[in-house]
């Protein structure tokens, strides 16, 4: 028999027939149960949410105290900021030396973290149970020369930021953990899917990916947790999905060869059930032909790109307004609204609207978007939760009470399941339905 005392564990590792090593269930999980949660390895605050969370353990709180030498880190507390300075020493000093010129990417920020963790924590971690960082994949044979570019850079940025604190391994190693972290790395978001930062958790990242998740990762400040959102059986592999699940098979395999080098094969690839209603084409008297059909989803595939490189340029935001708004013009001709090209352009333009603080503007294309999201996501989607929750926001700040607990109420039956009724984020939108 089992040894006494001894929990016979509820998950294993395990060899997935043609997808290498991945996690698999010994015992039934219910929709909402949590199946593990793990620390972070180590993990890095975006620098636009400085001062709006504590860098240590990311609590979002009024009056944080700021480190007294580079006055860019913020704490909770002295414990938050002891428990940071091994890893904030890395950059403290650097900050003061180089003040505007010091603009390493979130990926150089975390790697550096990684090295100086492997130094003082030589052996496995309680976030290593099951995977272990050194058994990451790199896919280093499959990287091509733009990417083995973008690596270099990576690797000259973090010798030009870091070279007084960090003992580097050799170059050919530090393409390896580039690598690494690429495929493995993980985004830290907040309830409305705003980036916090970056973080490594390994025993999440054992987990492969499906188009049709079983579980889903949500964060409670610095610790990933994973829970069921359909029933798990005995036996079941764990899947959880690396990508954005709104767009059509075409596009979301093209997302997963290019940053994980593989092509998935889940029940929705195969069938490609909501690939129609996804790119669904406007009933007009005259039907668009199949090639001009073809040539409206390559201007969609080219102006999401295109966007993607404007934000990233801070190009003024009118502007920003116009090529949605220009694009949903053009693509309207022949997509419906809730075509995910339509959506996603909808989505952009109502992201623009929030920061420019044009709260009616942003509900205008919040109460379009909600609906088809619901149809195109699986049942339990966090996009589908902070839509909800944006929506119930902006209707409350808008007085628009009844509207605003309705939409709060949807976020929320959602988040129960997918972060747990006792996440602090499910109990603080509880506390705004019983304000106003």
């Amino acid at each position: 028999g089992v040894a006494e005392g001894i929990p016979s564990p509820a998950l294993e590792r395990f060899q997935s027939p043609g997808k290498g090593r991945g996690l698999r269930a010994l015992r039934r999980f219910a929709v909402g149960e949590l199946l593990f949660s793990c620390p972070a390895y180590t993990c890095v605050l975006t620098v636009n949410e400085r001062g709006n969370h504590c860098e240590c353990c990311f609590a979002r709180k009024e009056g944080l105290s700021r480190c007294g030498r580079c006055k860019q880190a913020f704490y909770c507390n002295v414990e938050c900021q002891k428990q940071d300075w091994p890893l904030h020493k890395l950059e403290c000093s650097a900050m003061c030396v180089f003040g505007q010129n010091w603009n390493p990417s979130e990926t150089v920020r975390l790697t550096a973290r990684i090295i100086a963790k492997q130094k003082t924590h030589p052996g496995r971690t309680e976030s290593e149970k099951l995977l272990s960082i050194t058994e990451f994949e790199s896919h280093l044979d499959k990287l091509d020369n733009e990417k083995r570019e973008l690596i270099q850079n990576d690797i000259s940025a973090l010798h030009h930021f870091y070279s007084k604190h960090i003992e580097y391994p050799d170059n050919a190693a530090l393409v390896v953990l580039f690598g690494q972290v690429n495929c493995n790395g993980f985004t830290i978001e907040d309830e409305e899917l705003s980036h916090l930062g970056s973080a490594i958790f390994p025993d999440v990242a054992l987990m492969n990916h499906s188009c049709c998740p079983n579980v889903i990762v949500t964060y409670k400040g610095t610790v990933a947790e994973v829970r069921a959102v359909q029933e798990i059986e005995a036996g079941d592999e764990i899947f959880t999905s690396y990508i954005d699940l709104l767009y059509p098979t075409e596009d979301r395999n093209d997302r997963l060869r290019d940053s994980y080098f593989f092509t998935c094969d889940c029940r929705e690839c195969i069938t490609k059930k909501k690939d129609k209603d996804k790119l669904e084409i406007r009933k007009l008297n005259e039907p668009p032909s199949a090639e001009a059909v073809r040539d409206m989803i390559k201007y969609a595939r080219n102006v999401i790109e295109e966007f993607r490189r404007a934000k990233h340029y801070k190009y003024i935001l009118c502007e920003l307004l116009e090529v949605c708004e220009l694009s949903l013009d053009k693509m309207g001709a022949v997509f419906v609204e809730s075509n995910v090209y339509m959506l996603h352009m909808m989505y952009q333009a109502m992201g623009v609207c929030l920061y420019m603080q044009d709260w009616e503007g942003a509900l205008r294309y919040g109460q379009k978007i909600i609906k088809p999201y619901s149809k195109h996501y699986p049942l339990y989607s966090l996009n589908v939760a902070s839509m909800w929750l944006k929506l119930g926001r902006l209707y409350m700040g808008l007085e628009n009470r009844p509207a605003g607990v309705k939409a709060l109420k949807k976020a929320i039956a959602i988040m129960e399941i997918a972060h747990g009724k006792d996440h602090p984020y499910v109990i603080e939108i509880k506390k705004e339905l019983e304000a106003h």
